[in-house]
């Protein structure tokens, strides 16, 4: 294929998806990562389309959303090796919710193996796939149905949410950064995940790499709400990536990267905590590092949880 083929199929692959990442365009293309990047390069110099980590994107900065026939097939194996990992942070007889997306309907389809799950979700995809689940509780939201990801939005999905507790909340979204946190298109659906936020003890993000650095209109959950990140591996030049994950590590997520390890393939899925900042490293001693470290989380912990209750108070 000539490179001018090579790019406009790159650039119609981009505005019929908002943003796709290299992996997928070298995929379609049948060719290296090293060439798609050197064809980004050149459609982003004539500004047709933007950079991002690991990607590209609508020009403009802002990426608007897809639709989720695009979204699904979109960086498939990142999305299962994610949801292989978020499930097990999932423990048998919780009480969780789990919001829409394609990253959120492929864990649901992990946790109906949990028993004595019940799952909040406005997601109809999330619901079917735990429909036929024998020990699994679904409880959907009300609210209006948004055609563009099956999702229940509006005042009787936030209304359902009221005074509703959960241990967790797993989320996804459009874009996450360390600085404004995750973000997406829809402001029904950023309202919705706010309220899902608040109903929860603590808030597991699930965003694949392209999403990293990221940043879309309607905030939903800022960065110091943010308990865990679950993501895959970076490709081992993207530093920009490595940054976004570094700058999330300083202020206080904890990041769980899955990754193609061990013995078995696909079954060989492990996770790896990245480590910790520098700065919270440093220190003479071992022991009173660790301490130190105990502390700093539990003081994050604590501030944590009071900026939800003042959210719920709101």
């Amino acid at each position: 294929m000539f490179a001018a083929e090579r790019r406009q199929l790159i650039l119609e692959m981009v505005r019929a998806n908002g943003a796709v990442s290299l992996r997928e365009l070298a995929r379609v293309v049948q060719t290296s990562e090293v060439t798609v990047r050197r064809d980004v390069r050149a459609l982003e110099a004539e500004g047709l389309l933007d950079r991002r980590h690991g990607g590209a994107v609508l020009p403009g900065g802002f990426t608007r959303e897809s639709g989720f026939p695009q979204k699904s097939h979109l960086a498939t194996a990142e999305k299962t090796a994610i949801a292989d990992l978020a499930a097990n942070f999932v423990e048998e007889g919780e009480a969780i919710v789990v919001g829409a997306g394609t990253t959120t309907q492929e864990l649901a389809r992990r946790l109906a193996r949990v028993p004595g799950l019940t799952v909040v979700t406005n997601s109809l995809l999330v619901a079917q796939a735990l429909a036929h689940a024998n020990r699994v509780e679904v409880v959907m939201t009300g609210g209006t149905l948004r055609g563009s990801n099956y999702a229940l939005v509006g005042s009787g999905a936030e209304q359902s949410l009221q005074g509703l507790r959960v241990s967790r909340a797993f989320l996804s979204g459009s874009g996450l950064s360390a600085e404004r946190g995750l973000s997406t298109s829809n402001m029904l659906s950023a309202s919705v995940d706010r309220a899902l936020v608040q109903a929860a003890a603590e808030v597991v993000v699930l965003a694949d790499h392209t999403k990293l650095g990221t940043d879309t209109m309607f905030q939903t959950v800022p960065t110091d709400l943010i308990t865990r990140l679950v993501t895959d591996e970076p490709a081992g030049h993207d530093d920009r990536a490595a940054t976004e994950l570094q700058a999330l590590a300083d202020q206080g997520v904890q990041i769980a990267v899955a990754g193609a390890g061990g013995e078995g393939g696909s079954a060989g899925r492990q996770r790896r905590e990245v480590p910790l900042p520098g700065p919270r490293r440093q220190g003479p001693g071992g022991l009173r590092t660790a301490v130190a470290l105990g502390a700093a989380e539990s003081a994050q912990g604590a501030e944590r949880a009071a900026r939800v209750a003042d959210l719920r108070r709101r």
